[in-house]
């Protein structure tokens, strides 16, 4: 489109102004001092400093932050033959955060969950940059599982290094809504690859149903960044990215991170037991918004809600209804969903939860009995004896099926087998594809009723020779095939 340019006549007076600008103008070139800046050189100027500092703190923060290659098993369907069900070899590449200098790397769950060898790729060094003395000289690392936690969605792993470049779990202090931020992970791939944005929201309650809430960013993040850093303008770790809604699959300005004070209660919790310990109260509970509130007549517009309570659960035999508003939790005032959530992994196991209610104009306090919340794998290595129960050749901790594991597994296709409670870290064993949970019926057509019998089947079986494995997992039989090894 073409630009009409409106020409401009001066009359008298504009003129004579226009003769003395140039005059002064002129005597202002013959003035040896320096011109003043513009507005343009100033802003240029500013932007060249905001240039030099994300690339101070890109280089800062990337040396910490590592890609994680996993391979593992997964269900693959045969195209035009839905109802046939194999286990597939799979790959996959995410992010990984170093969070000590010996070695232990936060990453997401679902990027680890059902793998089977996860390896650890170092950041490249910079061009000219000097690694410390005790660093790594490899960039490359077998690292093993210490241990995860599906409901907030993050797992930590251990690398056998030590002085490596990290970013520390220390700071408590939330981001809030409008800060900048930086996504660091490997998108397709991409190693260290930086973004920039702002906070969008600090607390946000992305299921109804659940408790959790995340950061969400408009820096862009995509498939391959779970598990990688988000981190402020000082370089300070706030937040591990984990998901982004999207219709196309890339980045559309909605990414999620787990805030950095609950991930460094996982963390820690991780590190010293293997597993978290918390409670289940029984209560399901959600954000007030203005509209809820005026709908349910609630004495507030702001905070946190019970919308159920479970059957059976604690909370139910404490006497807390749907429609309370939670005002505190062993003292902490609950002011949003973050303030729950955190109050609930704190809370220590064994103790009763001291719940502050208002139910209309009533103040009323609570003290319920909640449980310690128990996977069923958790169960299983409970009910396992390692010393006794281990198969070396196949990296796992077995239970023969029994009476003693009812309500432990759900009821079988085969009556007969070996549960596998979990997986070791043992680096001789073989790479199977089972995975805690399964049940082992039969190999190579024999069947396993224990797992002295399924001790013995495997060392008639000379390495290099082919194994199949009958297996159920999650109600279906399936095939595992591998050579020994």
């Amino acid at each position: 489109m073409a630009i009409l340019r409106k020409r401009f006549f001066p009359g008298a007076a504009a003129q004579a102004a226009l003769v003395s600008i140039l005059l002064a103008s002129s005597a202002a070139a013959a003035d040896p001092s320096p011109p003043a800046v513009t507005p343009s050189e100033r802003d240029a100027g500013v932007l060249r400093e905001m240039n030099a500092a994300v690339t101070r703190l890109a280089a800062k923060v990337s040396p910490a932050v590592v890609q994680v290659q996993v391979t593992g098993y997964g269900l693959a369907a045969e195209p035009g033959r839905n109802e046939t069900a194999y286990v597939a070899r799979q790959r996959g590449l995410a992010s990984g955060v170093i969070v000590a200098p010996d070695g232990y790397i936060l990453t997401n769950y679902h990027v680890v969950h059902g793998s089977q060898r996860i390896q650890v790729v170092l950041a490249a060094p910079a061009k000219g940059a000097k690694p410390a003395a005790n660093a790594a000289s490899r960039r490359i690392f077998t690292a093993h599982l210490v241990g995860v936690d599906p409901n907030v969605d993050l797992a930590v792993l251990k690398i056998e290094a030590n002085g490596l470049a990290f970013l520390p779990l220390e700071g408590s202090e939330r981001v809030r809504e409008g800060e900048l931020v930086l996504a660091v992970g490997s998108p397709e791939g991409l190693a260290s690859s930086v973004t920039m944005g702002i906070v969008s929201s600090a607390d946000r309650q992305v299921d109804i149903t659940q408790p959790m809430t995340f950061i969400q960013t408009d820096a862009p993040i995509n498939p391959g960044n779970s598990g990688g850093p988000l981190v402020d303008v000082n370089g300070v770790l706030v937040g591990i990215n984990t998901f982004i809604l999207s219709q196309s699959g890339g980045s559309q300005g909605l990414g999620f991170a787990i805030p950095a004070p609950l991930a460094r209660f996982v963390y820690q919790s991780l590190r010293k037991h293997g597993r978290i310990h918390r409670i289940e109260v029984g209560a399901t509970i959600q954000a007030i918004t203005p509209p809820l509130a005026a709908g349910l007549h609630l004495p507030r517009d702001w905070g946190v809600v019970i919308s159920d309570v479970g059957l059976g659960s604690a909370a139910r035999a404490a006497g807390i209804a749907s429609g309370d508003v939670i005002e505190s939790f062993d003292g902490r005032p609950i002011n949003d969903m973050a303030a729950i959530t955190s109050a609930i992994y704190l809370h220590e196991v064994d103790k009763p939860v001291a719940l502050g209610i208002l139910r209309g104009n009533e103040r009323l306090t609570f003290s319920i009995n909640a449980p310690e919340v128990t996977r069923s794998t958790d169960q299983l290595l409970d009910a396992a004896d390692p010393a006794k129960d281990l198969i070396r050749k196949l990296g796992i901790v077995g239970i023969d099926v029994s009476s003693k594991l009812k309500g432990t597994i759900a009821p079988l296709r085969i009556g007969k087998g070996v549960v596998v409670a979990g997986r070791t870290l043992d680096a001789t064993s073989l790479d199977s594809g089972l995975q805690a949970g399964d049940v082992i019926h039969a190999v190579n057509g024999a069947e396993v009723d224990s797992v002295e019998r399924l001790r013995g089947l495997l060392a008639a079986i000379q390495p290099g020779e082919a194994v199949a494995m009958q297996i159920e997992r999650q109600g279906k039989l399936l095939y595992l095939a591998f050579d020994m090894e």
